[in-house]
This record gives structure tokens, sequence and C-alpha cells, in this order.
């Protein structure tokens, strides 16, 4: 600290495993920065941001005590690729194909000459399950960088994105979704916040281009059923629900008939429907985060609340649709008190008393009614 303790009032450090967070009030000569202060910052080996709403010239700094973590890239890239596979398998059954497994496994070398039409035959075959792995890949991708890029930002030792894929037999997009790894401690509701929304934010944007151009190119479907909007998967009916945002995007794109999604509109229901289920309110989830850093301690009575009435929306969409879909949202309210074990309130900060900004107040809530605009009750219905 000795290159910036000449511009500064005061600070605090505080040590949290492999970093120095210190908090620093600087002298009123060189708040704006000063051209001296920001020399200093551009040198000084760690990160920092200026902390608006809490006084005056409040400088955060970040340093790190040891080397960086090596970042194991070659396991994120095999995980990327590998679910990359199995969502185009997943994209190609939901777009309706099947999935091509005569070649290689037959191959008769007295047909040499043919070989070259079956292989174009089988990839085109697979063409539009590529559009969906494309499109959701890009939805989960643009989510988890989101959070990742913010975190780094904050001097918060984040991890790569985690993609986990899936056989299409136990899950039939091909992928269990994504996730980092916050190996730091999170200094303030601030930093929370910010890294909270920005993944569900990134990924809403991506999935509603996706969303907008699949419906253009989707097909008018002759026969009513329950939702408006289904897709072919291995020759089977599949209706999928409606969230405000689809209702009204679809009414505007469509009108009032039922539609067969192009494989794009699909990803992009899936990444719509991926949004609200990371901002769910509770826990250790996206929403929980976010609801955290809002209401501080009083997170925990409205998750529970959250919580509770997720069990009731599984005997409701169970008798609305079927008891999968019961059990789709109980497993679910599993799997958030695993996480959590077995608690529902979301481990506190370490400077829980700096507030929030009014703009940051604003995005809060404003990220929350994105989760009711999102928010599908009913995810698929039986045909």
């Amino acid at each position: 600290m000795k290159e910036l303790a000449p511009y500064l009032l005061w600070w605090r450090t505080t040590v949290a495993r492999d970093r120095m967070l210190i908090d620093a009030v600087v002298a009123p000569e060189h708040r704006g920065p000063s051209a001296e202060l920001e020399r200093a910052l551009t040198d000084w080996s760690g990160t920092h941001y200026w902390v608006r709403g809490d006084g005056e010239g409040r400088l955060a700094l970040v340093r790190l005590l040891v080397p960086p973590p090596r970042e194991r890239w070659w396991l994120h890239g095999l995980l990327f690729v590998t679910t990359f596979v199995t969502v185009w398998m997943g994209g190609t059954l939901l777009a309706g194909s099947s999935l091509p497994l005569a070649f290689p496994f037959s191959m008769d070398f007295s047909r040499l000459t043919e070989l070259k039409s079956l292989l174009l035959a089988e990839t085109a075959a697979l063409r539009p399950g590529f559009d969906f792995a494309m499109a959701l890949m890009a939805i989960l991708l643009a989510h988890e960088c989101g959070h990742y890029l913010t975190a780094r930002r904050y001097g918060i030792n984040a991890s790569p994105p985690y993609f986990l894929p899936a056989p299409t037999i136990l899950n039939f997009i091909g992928t269990f979704g994504a996730f980092i790894r916050l190996r730091s401690p999170v200094v303030d509701r601030r930093q929370l916040l910010d890294v909270g929304a920005a993944g569900p934010w990134a990924g809403f944007f991506v999935a509603m281009v996706a969303l907008t151009v699949g419906l253009a190119r989707s097909q008018v479907f002759p026969e009513a059923g329950p939702s408006s909007q289904l897709v072919m998967f291995a020759d089977i009916e599949l209706y999928l629900g409606d969230s405000p945002v689809l209702y009204a995007l679809r009414r505007l794109i469509i009108g009032d008939d039922t539609v067969l999604l192009h494989p794009l509109a699909v990803a992009g229901w899936f990444g719509l429907f991926v949004t609200t289920l990371n901002l769910l309110p509770l826990g250790q989830l996206d929403g929980g985060h976010i609801l955290y850093a809002l209401l501080g301690r009083k997170q925990e009575m409205v998750s529970g609340a959250a919580w509770f009435g997720l069990m009731v929306l599984g005997f409701i969409a169970g008798r609305a649709a079927s008891p999968w879909i019961a059990w789709f949202w109980w497993t679910w309210a599993i799997i958030i008190l695993v996480i959590g074990r077995g608690r529902l309130a979301h481990p506190q900060v370490l400077d829980r008393h700096r507030p929030l900004t009014p703009s940051r107040r604003v995005a809060g809530w404003a990220t929350m009614v994105l989760f009711v605009v999102t928010f599908c009750p009913v995810p698929i219905y039986p045909s």
C-alpha cells in the first residue's frame, strides 16, 4: 500500500483466503480521480473500483496474496465440445429428425463411390440439430460469461464455465446446463447483485434473438392443442408452455395460430426457461443472490415462502398437465435444498451493511420482474 498511501485519508484491510481486500477513502484533492492517483492505480498490482452511495471518495481495492490458480482450460474445453455434441443430438430429435446411425457402423467398402453422398445425406439430417445447438450453447455461454466476467471485474476468484453434457436418454435437450464456481468471498451486496444479475440478463438477450428469428421461421400447425407451440421429439408431439414474454412475442410475430417451432425458437424457449429457473428467489440460485442483495436477512423468509410455493405449484401443475410436471418442480425444490445443505438462507457477504445505490436497487427489482415475465408454470404438456 505504500504506493497508494499518499492519496488516501484512511483504509481498512481484510484478508480473505487468497486475497487482500482494502476499503479506502481517497483524499479530497485526489477524488475524481486526480492524474497522480490514476497513474498510481494503473501501476498498482491489483484491481480496483469506486464505491458509489457509501460516502465520498470510497475506493475498493483487491490484491492477490498468492499466484492465481492455473485453470484447467483443457477440461473446460472438453466439456464444452462434449456438451455441444450432446445438445446437437438432442436438437436433431427435437427438430423431428432421427439420429442417423448407419454410417459409419455399416460401411460397405465395395460401395466407396456412394459413401460421399451417404455422408452428406446424414450430415443434412443433423442440420436442424446444429442450429439448435449453436443457439442454446450461445445462450448458456452468454449466461455464464456474464457471471464470470463480472466476477473477474471485481477481483473475485471465479472459475471458467463448466458445461454439463447429458445423453438424450436422460435429458432430451442434451445438457444439464452450466455453472461457474466462486472461489473467494463476495465483499458486499453490490458485488453480489452485479454478479448474480449479469448472467440472466446476458442469457435473456441472446435467447430473445434466437426466439425472434426462430418464430419468424416457424410453421403454422393445423391442429390445436393444450398450448400454442409444440415441437416434434422423435415423432412425438410435445406442447411447450407459455410465459408472458413468449406469449407477447408469439402474438406479435405469428398471431393466434398454433406453431411448430423452428429449432432456433426451441433453443430460445429453453433459454428463457433456464433464465427463469436460475432466477427463482431461492437459496444460492441467481435469484437468491439478487434477493439477498436487495433484502439482506429478510431474504430467508421470502425464500421460505417461495420454496413452499414451489411445492404447491407442483400439485397445481401436476393436476393441470401430468404427474411428471409435479415431480419436476418437487425435484427442483429438493435440489435447491441439497445445494444449500438444507438451508434456504443465503450466506452473508463480508460487508453486509454497505448499502446499495438507488440505481442498483432499480436494477435488482428489474431482474426480479424479468423472473416474473419469463416464468412458465407448466413447461411441457403431454400430447
